[in-house]
């Protein structure tokens, strides 16, 4: 036993380190970037203008331009400006991105009338969390009753496989229309998002329940309604769970697009606003804290999901 045990911490730790890594090698590579000026600066930053006229401290322009305007100033007698490489505004270094966390947070915006960076977070994920409840409450029921009955699954699948073609965002005017500027077109665009995927993936993963005890279940008089709740239903719980995990993921895809329907609200209007004005730090934050929640979610998810099907050993392969 005691070797076993040793086997799988290895093995546990080996996956924690991998899972590290994976999120280390596209920091290192950002850092490089940012940080060695060989690797990729193609900006100069002006520290000194010189004279040149139209240089100021802070300012970004071109390698070429820069060296242009030195050649000129040279050639004309004047004061020669300096400068130091740097990246386009669009590339803040990690650093920058790390302050934009805090002050997002911490300081109140500089935009009069500004939502904080956590008030439009709180706003997003009260649109993911109905869209996807209404997606689900409708989704699994009819994925489960297509994969069960199969005179149900020719009846719906081949509108439904029709319908998942059609991008979810073509619908926002007439989501508007029907259902205001606010909260509701957007919650509905989550909804059209991932309900036809949950359908006809929930009614894939119920088809591959093992036929023979469905056949012994219908042997023993088990029939109709019972035969969902009772055999149907818990042999494909693990499956359908982790199918959620994925489809939830979907439903964070379809958010900025939904959130930029009727009036723009929440993370995607902080987004848009930062990007206004050049904040790109900020932006970089606001996307990566999206990343964060929607991947905090999953880990817990998927620890919570280890805890309630202890015998699905699918649950531990992550």
């Amino acid at each position: 036993m005691s070797l076993i045990a040793t086997l799988t911490d290895s093995a546990t730790r080996k996956r924690a380190l991998l899972g590290i890594g994976s999120f280390l090698l596209p920091l290192l590579v950002w850092c490089l970037v940012s940080y060695v000026p060989f690797i990729w600066h193609p900006k100069v930053e002006v520290t000194v203008p010189g004279g040149v006229d139209y240089f100021q401290v802070g300012m970004l322009v071109d390698k070429a331009q820069f060296a242009d305007e030195t050649a000129y100033a040279r050639e004309q007698g004047l004061a020669l400006p300096a400068g130091i490489p740097a990246n386009p505004i669009y590339l803040p270094a990690p650093h920058q991105v790390a302050q934009a966390f805090y002050t997002g947070f911490a300081k109140q915006p500089v935009q009069k009338d500004a939502p904080w960076l956590h008030e439009s977070l709180w706003h997003s994920i009260q649109i993911i969390f109905w869209g996807f409840v209404l997606s689900s409450i409708v989704g699994v029921p009819l994925g489960i009753l297509a994969g069960t009955y199969s005179t149900f699954a020719r009846l719906s699948e081949p509108f439904i496989e029709y319908f998942r073609y059609l991008p979810a965002p073509a619908f926002g005017a007439l989501a508007v229309a029907i259902l205001g500027i606010y909260d509701g077109p957007k919650i509905a665009i989550i909804v059209i998002g991932t309900l036809f995927q949950q359908v006809l993936i929930i009614a894939n993963t119920t088809r591959k329940l093992e036929a023979t005890i469905i056949e012994a279940a219908r042997t023993l008089g088990t029939r109709s309604f019972r035969l969902l709740t009772r055999v149907v239903v818990p042999g494909i719980l693990p499956d359908l769970y982790r199918d959620q995990r994925i489809l939830l993921g979907w439903a964070w895809t379809y958010l900025i697009v939904a959130e930029l329907i009727g009036t723009s609200s929440g993370i995607t209007w902080y987004i848009t606003q930062q990007a206004r004005y050049q904040h790109f730090d900020n932006v970089y934050a606001a996307i990566m804290i999206i990343g964060i929640i929607g991947f905090g979610t999953d880990l817990i998810l998927a620890r919570l999901g280890r805890r309630l099907f202890p015998w699905d050993r699918s649950q531990d392969r992550r």
